[in-house]
């Protein structure tokens, strides 16, 4: 099995190098495209909340709202309350705002490392920005589309919550040694800024890697579909499985692309997901929990989207 892989892997790299040597110009502009999506888009809505989640954890504003949330959390998902602050910023920042705070949380040693793993399951999620902006107001052309958009989602990261952190039980919390791992304590008092700015600044632009190097692996990707794929409806879902963007850009103004919409969004896109993986770099935190609540939340977006678009489109 391991061979096999190991194969797989060196052929992928290689039609990867074939392609770069064959098209350097459709390489070369992609690349452009993505970096200017990074300093245009990425860079300016996630910074600010990258600083916003590293200050909320080294303030001590996650524990004041995993106090206040705590009622909610334990109910609901059999999480402690100080999970509250990855889920509020993953639904307000966007990706991976969510997963960078629960990674945050995890070092601080404000969860333990199953509930960070299991907070990954359903505290990454798409913007409001995004939603409302390019989904309802770009591409479905209406405000209450993006609104209904936003319902949906929210539910649907709700509910795949709610399924899968009762799996198994209760989280297991600290106090059955199941802390998180040991480093050297955060500057305090007025180091506390400058430090949540730099590693904020390196998150992001690790982030921007993945945004441009699946912008080149994109263009190949559209290069290769044939044209009646490529004129089908199953052409944007195909895209924003890669990358979430492109493919909601390339949706229908209508019901169709109003849930094809919400199961883009639900997914993520594998770009999404290699962004998510490179901020819980170095935390130890492994992704079991959250490719299963991908999927997850995925499917159930589905039937979400056709009730909200059936109240959306009856005129």
């Amino acid at each position: 099995m391991e061979k096999l892989k190991n194969a797989l892997l060196l052929a992928l790299l290689a039609a990867f190098a074939a392609a770069l040597v064959l098209c350097p110009a459709e390489a070369s502009d992609a690349a452009r495209q993505g970096l200017s999506l990074c300093l245009q888009t990425v860079l300016p809505s996630l910074f600010p909340f990258f600083v916003l989640s590293s200050l909320c954890v080294s303030a001590g504003a996650a524990d004041a709202l995993g106090h206040l949330l705590e009622p909610v959390m334990r109910p609901l998902f059999r999480l402690s309350g100080a999970g509250a602050a990855a889920v509020v910023l993953g639904l307000v920042g966007g990706y991976p705002v969510g997963a960078r705070t629960a990674a945050e949380l995890y070092r601080g040693g404000a969860v333990s490392k199953d509930e960070a793993e299991r907070l990954l399951c359903f505290c990454n999620n798409a913007g409001p920005g995004f939603v409302l902006g390019v989904c309802g107001g770009a591409v479905l052309q209406s405000a209450r589309a993006g609104l209904c958009l936003c319902l949906v989602h929210t539910a649907s990261a709700i509910l795949t919550g709610m399924a899968l952190c009762r799996l198994g039980g209760a989280s297991r919390s600290r106090a059955r040694g199941d802390g998180a791992p040991r480093r050297p304590r955060r500057p305090g008092g007025a180091a506390v800024f400058p430090a949540a700015v730099r590693d904020s600044f390196a998150a992001v632009w690790s982030v921007c890697g993945y945004v441009v190097l699946f912008a080149v692996l994109l263009r190949f990707f559209t290069l290769l579909l044939p044209a009646r794929i490529a004129a089908s409806r199953a052409s944007p879902l195909l895209l924003g499985c890669v990358e979430l963007t492109n493919g909601v850009l390339s949706l229908p103004p209508d019901r169709g692309g109003f849930v094809l919409c919400a199961v883009l969004l639900g997914w993520g896109g594998l770009s999404v997901h290699a962004q998510t993986l490179s901020v819980l770099e170095d935390t130890g935190l492994a992704a079991r929990w959250y490719f299963p609540g991908k999927v997850l939340q995925a499917l159930l977006s589905v039937p979400l989207a056709m009730l909200a678009a059936g109240f959306l489109y009856s005129a």
